[in-house]
């Protein structure tokens, strides 16, 4: 899977990584969705920290299709309220 952090780079993770990444996006939907502002930093900072920490880095010189694109780091709590709701942004 490919995955885009917008405004930083793609990273290729394995088919392994998708049901930790939907619980950690699962996790930021719940937040979001319950207004619990003060918590929405940290859970964000996971999700994107799994994906730098278990994803290869995909060269600049590479073309890859996203699979996923997520918002990047300084996304707002009130931004994340458009991006993250319902079944959110990565697919099941």
């Amino acid at each position: 899977m490919i995955v885009r952090i917008s405004g930083e780079d793609q990273y290729e993770l394995a088919d392994g990584d998708a049901e930790r990444l939907n619980e950690l996006e699962k996790n930021v939907v719940t937040i979001v969705e319950g207004g619990e502002e003060t918590r929405f930093g940290d859970a964000y900072n996971a999700l994107l920290d799994y994906v730098r920490t278990n994803g290869t880095r995909v060269g600049d010189d590479q073309i890859e299709n996203s699979q996923v694109i997520l918002p990047p780091s300084d996304l707002t709590f009130a931004e994340a309220g458009k991006e993250f709701t319902g079944e959110g942004l990565i697919p099941d």
